[in-house]
């Protein structure tokens, strides 16, 4: 008989129902279902996590492989060259670094013309001529037109020029030559004159130039001459004996001239560009051919 001396005894624990039981394992502990989905779904975002990483570096690898504007030295090189040597990619930016790149938004003249340059008279001009056919069959040829432009392609001098005898075919299926250009023309023995003034002691750059100072009946120094149909690594880079100024122009500026009739500011300045995109070569050329005539001669 409990008297109230003796200690409470601690009350009974309460049986777990079926359910708890349910979710203690083998061992006793509580499932772990929950922890289960947990390391499922970090499981899933690692591995999202390392395509992500996988897809930066692929990203990264083919970005190295672009090649970059600072990568590649271009100065003298032709593009079609870098093209088939490195891709396409290259060949784009070295005619960029060149001013070669003609894309739609970029007319023929801004590639043979300089924007914003000085519009005077150079060390460097570029002279071209249009001509007319005189004599029975029209088969000799006369003035019509002279332009000259400067090293950046600004025109400096154009006009059209009397004919001194009775034009047979006017060629302007070729030379862009009308009978109301020229009827109003310049004096020959003017336009000679201020051409020769302007060709002294500079270099003159052109295209077949014997066939130009043939019909101004002037001469020009050998040593100051550069024109483009003789230059050799021209013909080489084009396979031709002698390239036409349209076919040097496709090549090697990527841009098309005289596709229609001639213009012999375009046809100057086409000849200009040509020069400037080989000069530091050309010259060094120029140079060292004379120093090997002046060795000869003192030797």
């Amino acid at each position: 008989m409990n008297n109230g001396s003796a200690k409470a005894s601690p009350p009974l624990a309460k049986p777990e129902s079926k359910e708890v039981i349910a979710n203690k394992n083998l061992n006793g502990t509580k499932s772990n279902r929950k922890g289960c989905k947990e390391k499922k779904k970090n499981s899933i975002v690692v591995k999202e996590k390392d395509e992500l990483k996988h897809k930066r570096r692929k990203a990264e690898v083919h970005m190295e492989q672009q090649p970059k504007e600072a990568d590649i030295w271009f100065d003298d090189v032709d593009p079609k060259d870098i093209e088939a040597a490195i891709g396409p990619e290259a060949a784009k930016i070295a005619r960029r670094n060149l001013g070669l790149e003609t894309e739609q938004s970029q007319s023929v003249e801004q590639v043979l013309v300089k924007e914003k340059a000085f519009d005077g008279l150079t060390r460097a001009v570029a002279m071209d001529c249009e001509m007319v056919g005189v004599g029975p069959k029209g088969e000799d040829s006369i003035l019509a037109r002279v332009s000259i432009v400067n090293q950046f392609g600004k025109c400096v001098y154009d006009k059209y020029v009397k004919p001194t005898e009775k034009v047979t075919d006017y060629r302007t299926a070729v030379s862009g030559i009308r009978p109301q250009n020229i009827n109003t023309g310049e004096e020959f023995k003017t336009v000679q004159k201020e051409v020769a003034e302007i060709l002294k002691g500079r270099i003159l750059v052109g295209h077949a130039l014997q066939n130009d100072l043939k019909v101004l009946l002037l001469d020009h120094p050998q040593k100051k001459m550069r024109d483009t149909q003789r230059y050799k690594p021209f013909k080489q880079r084009v396979k031709s004996s002698r390239p036409s100024l349209k076919l040097l122009c496709e090549r090697l500026l990527n841009a098309q001239v005289q596709t229609a009739e001639h213009c012999s500011i375009q046809d100057a300045q086409a000849a200009m560009r040509l020069y400037t995109l080989e000069k530091k070569k050309w010259e060094a050329a120029v140079k060292s051919k004379a120093k090997i005539v002046k060795h000869k001669n003192t030797g």
